[in-house]
């Protein structure tokens, strides 16, 4: 498993005990990449049995997705955000999937689980929509987490200096070769704020676009899915899906001017 984590020291720890909370002895090879930190985030990681930790001076996630890579050992291969928590029994859920059948995918995901108290009605109007849209039923971005299987690994070299990167795995595998895991749960934090949620929509938002100018075969959204997927089926929805569409667009115009961030991350759960 391949933890990049750039100040994360808040969280980490979170991330860390509910992976090590059923593992037995020695089942899980954890590494993390601290990354750029001016916090403790090396030494919380330290401190969970068994997880091995690797410092970097310099920040950059694909750099520490790469060093990740590198050290480590078997698979499947899991890449986990560090601020994301995973269901009990989730990690052998996503590697029994992956060995499943004649023709087993190569990526899998869990299913998401947004993590919306507390949070203001804009925010989680959004999130009503959001998670609602066909689009994350094959995909592997937006859950923070996946594994892939050893010919999985196979099909990239290495992670590029992208923001998006869990958009350019995405891009490796086709729909039948990528599979959600029910059984398995990623629990996402939804921004605290609406205009964390507006500023961290248009970080993505500018990593895909970067993605897409610099990457063939990256997949396309689809800008009339909240209406014709989401709300048609579910008129009720309608008073959500403007809150939708404003933070939708007001993320669209900040992207446009949004400069080039290799984390992109939203820091009001941290």
């Amino acid at each position: 498993m391949v933890i990049a984590a750039h100040n994360e020291a808040a969280v980490i720890g979170g991330c860390l005990d509910a992976l090590l909370a059923d593992a037995a002895s020695g089942e899980l090879d954890i590494v993390v990449v601290a990354n750029g930190c001016t916090d403790d985030t090396a030494e919380v990681a330290a401190a969970r049995p068994g997880v091995r930790v690797i410092e970097v001076a310099e920040p950059g996630k694909a750099n520490a997705l790469n060093l990740g890579d590198a050290a480590a050992r078997g698979f499947p291969r899991v890449y986990l955000d560090a601020d994301v928590v995973l269901s009990p029994g989730a990690l052998r859920a996503m590697a029994a999937e992956l060995s499943a059948g004649e023709r087993p995918p190569l990526a899998v995901t869990p299913r998401r689980a947004m993590v919306t108290g507390d949070r203001p009605l804009a925010v989680r109007a959004y999130y009503a929509i959001n998670t609602r849209l066909p689009i994350f039923a094959d995909a592997l971005f937006g859950r923070g987490a996946m594994a892939i299987s050893s010919a999985g690994r196979e099909r990239f070299e290495s992670f590029p200096e992208q923001i998006a990167d869990d958009l350019y795995l995405d891009s490796q595998f086709s729909s039948a070769e990528k599979r959600e895991v029910t059984a398995a749960t990623s629990f996402v934090q939804a921004p605290r704020r609406t205009r964390d949620l507006v500023r961290t929509l248009a970080r993505v938002r500018a990593g895909n676009t970067m993605l897409r100018a610099s990457h063939d075969g990256i997949r396309s959204s689809v800008p009339s899915s909240w209406l014709r997927d989401v709300v048609l089926p579910r008129p009720w929805l309608a008073p959500a899906s403007m809150v939708y569409v404003t933070i939708t667009l007001l993320a669209a115009l900040r992207a446009r001017r949004h400069p080039r961030d290799a984390w992109g991350r939203d820091n009001s759960t941290r």
